[in-house]
């Protein structure tokens, strides 16, 4: 009796297995109308233009973001570029897949509805009406429903940016800076999250986050908040400080702001404010405002170490860090009090000479211009300096790099460094390290 059930349930198991397998070998044909025009595949989120026309999402949005502005099938002028849901059509696919999900065809899920500029223009003059207000703890709570929604899509932080929202949240940033820092600073956080997002920052909101009241709250955040807020900050100032010598000399003025900026440096968040500090400083000190105002800063970041601290980090760091780091030291170097510091520096040759042809072009040319600086400048009977440079190689370097090919700037620099270092040739026998010059390739 137990062997008759044992071959029936054997006899059943493997009609099934014919059944599947037979089931598998059906070929289901996806209805036309379920189908994107573009992409020809089933659609996920089919949506209707305004000609009537339906589409996948992904596939229109990728056509309009060319810089099409006509249906693809009709060839008319859309009227609106934002589609609209098709529900119906939606639903009809969903129990289309449940329907025939014996064989294989998974059910799509509802996808997130994006945001309108609609709806984003009234989220807008709701934080608007509660900033006049000075509803601090409402604000925020906006702040973070606009957050969280730019997270959850590309095209819905592009339609914030696209409807003013940058503009808005800077302005709002000013208002409550206005009040004592730490009675606001939820909100303020929360502001800077979310511009730290929407980067880069146009003209508007540059503006209202450029202002003496703004620049204040921000250097306090860098000095009292913790890291996520630190690290917002300093990229929403990178940006902010771009190209812009007023705000630069503006924030140079503030206490404890150049501190800030070292502190990043010398006890590094995250690769990401690094940079950005690194960026910041390379603006002040390049910049082509008064050259005393200029001079003063950079006293000020060699008396903190700053020199010292770059070229630590120049003996390893990742090529973006570099190249900023020699930007920096660069500008440093334009003036005496930053040439001081790197004469007494022992690393500062070594490892100037060891970036050139090492790191990138723009790397090469930052340490060739620096090397040039402390040469051309260098007073010490002895050489200084220029020896030091043909202990470690320069004068090697610098021929392979004529050789290579550079930049007609940095061609004559490089020029006017040999003439210099050949003069005190006769001195020493020079030292090279035959793997500065692995894998080198002449330039086309």
């Amino acid at each position: 009796m137990i062997s008759s059930w044992r071959k029936n349930r054997a006899s059943r198991q493997a009609s099934k297995r014919v059944g599947l397998d037979d089931l598998s070998n059906v070929e289901v044909s996806i209805p036309n109308h379920f189908r994107c025009p573009i992409s020809l595949d089933l659609m996920k989120d089919p949506v209707t233009l305004s000609t009537g026309i339906t589409y996948d999402r992904h596939s229109i949005e990728t056509w309009i973001e060319a810089g099409n502005q006509t249906c693809p099938i009709t060839k008319q002028v859309l009227t609106t570029l934002e589609p609209t849901p098709n529900h119906t059509l939606r639903k009809m696919i969903q129990d289309w897949c449940v329907d025939n999900r014996s064989y294989g065809i998974e059910r799509i899920p509802t996808p997130r509805i994006p945001m309108s500029s609609h709806q984003v223009t009234e989220m807008l003059s709701k934080v608007v009406a509660a900033c006049r207000r000075d509803e601090a703890s409402a604000c925020q709570e906006l702040v973070a429903r606009i957050k969280r929604l730019a997270k959850e899509s590309e095209r819905n932080k592009r339609c914030f940016v696209a409807n003013g929202t940058v503009g808005v949240l800077a302005s709002m940033f000013e208002t409550f800076s206005k009040a004592p820092f730490d009675k606001n600073a939820a909100v303020l956080e929360e502001i800077l999250l979310v511009l730290s997002m929407m980067t880069p920052l146009d003209a508007e909101a540059k503006s209202f986050l450029g202002s003496t009241t703004s620049l204040n709250c921000m250097v306090w955040f860098l000095n009292s908040g913790d890291l996520s807020v630190r690290t917002n900050c300093v990229l929403v100032l990178k940006h902010v400080l771009s190209t812009d010598q007023k705000k630069m000399e503006e924030l140079s003025k503030i206490e404890g702001s150049l501190e800030a900026l070292v502190k990043l440096i010398k006890e590094p968040v995250s690769p990401t404010t690094t940079k950005a500090s690194l960026i910041i400083i390379y603006y002040m000190v390049s910049t082509s405002s008064s050259s005393r105002v200029v001079e003063k800063i950079v006293t000020r970041f060699t008396d903190m170490g700053l020199i010292e601290r770059l070229l630590e980090m120049l003996m390893d760091c990742e090529k973006s860090i570099c190249e900023k780091a020699l930007g920096v030291l660069d500008g440093l170097c334009l003036y005496k009090q930053g040439r001081e510091k790197a004469y007494a520096n022992a690393l500062t040759m070594p490892v100037l000479v060891k970036k050139i042809l090492r790191v990138s072009d723009l790397a090469t040319e930052f340490s060739v211009s620096i090397v040039w600086k402390l040469c051309k400048n260098e007073k010490r009977e002895d050489g200084g300096v220029i020896v030091e440079a043909l202990q470690v190689g320069a004068f090697q370097k610098l021929l392979l790099l004529l050789q290579f090919g550079c930049s007609d700037r940095i061609k004559d620099k490089a020029t006017e460094l040999l003439k210099m270092l050949n003069l005190h040739r006769d001195k020493l026998e020079e030292c090279i390290d035959s793997m500065d010059f692995k894998n080198l390739k002449r330039s086309s």
